[in-house]
């Protein structure tokens, strides 16, 4: 019987901003796919994740179905929509973190997911988050322990948090990005693939004005819009679907 993968989790695993020629999403969760599929010919893969999605929602709404599909590799995350949220509920993120990491190891299936960068280098105005991010990477890295998950330390490396490899909205990777997260995922489970450690060109230091300006713009065509959202109780995952609800053959 051929391999299983199925990704779970928010709008990273669906692969946003890592455009396709056709429109659809990529992301890395489609390219770990690829990798996966040179050591396990024939692989099939389903990508069950859901922009927007918090930690609860993809535990209440997700897991079900793909435990149904019953994986040998699972590919899971979630939680930053948690700590973006102005209430921040450690305890409920914890529980739930912990239940999927439990649920789909008990099936047998190898969990593979990763810690978080320190994004104040991408965005200044995020190291207001740095501490809800990392209490996010500590339970990641407990899932580790508890529950043999493949854990994957993207905030111990330095590039990760590099700004080349984030999209304007420095909420996601952009295609470099995510080839890079694919190509650390297919190292974990011993692919062979260019050292995506390495560190991207220097970007050239931008003056206090300019950093200003830039946060400015941002604030008004990234995190306004996206709080008038939640103001008004929506939320980017409304009348979204996953992409690849089934499992079906990588290539």
């Amino acid at each position: 019987m051929p391999n299983r993968l199925v990704a779970i989790g928010d709008s990273t695993v669906e692969g946003i901003e890592d455009p396709g020629p056709d429109g659809v999403y990529i992301g890395w969760a489609d390219r770990f796919a690829r990798h996966l599929d040179v050591i396990h010919p024939g692989l099939l893969y389903a990508n069950l994740a859901v922009r927007g999605q918090t930690a609860r929602e993809v535990h209440e709404t997700q897991l079900r179905p793909a435990l149904a599909l019953a994986p040998d590799f699972a590919v899971f995350v979630a939680g930053v929509n948690d700590v973006l949220r102005p209430k921040f509920d450690r305890d409920a993120l914890r529980d739930d973190l912990f239940a999927i990491h439990a649920r789909l190891a008990a099936t047998g299936a190898q969990v593979l997911t990763f810690t978080m960068p320190d994004m104040a280098r991408v965005a200044p105005l995020a190291v207001v988050l740095r501490r809800r991010l990392q209490f996010l990477n500590s339970i990641t890295l407990q899932c580790r322990e508890r529950y043999g998950s493949i854990v994957v330390d993207l905030a111990s490396v330095p590039a990760a948090s590099h700004p080349a490899l984030w999209h304007t909205d420095r909420l996601h990777g952009n295609s470099e990005g995510h080839r890079r997260i694919a190509a650390a995922l297919a190292e974990a489970v011993g692919y062979e693939v260019a050292d995506w450690r390495a560190e991207p060109p220097p970007v050239p230091k931008a003056s206090g004005v300019r950093v200003a300006l830039n946060e400015v713009a941002w604030v008004g065509s990234h995190l306004f819009p996206w709080a008038w959202e939640l103001v008004r109780g929506q939320s980017s995952s409304d009348g979204v679907t996953c992409k690849r609800p089934n499992l079906l053959p990588v290539t």
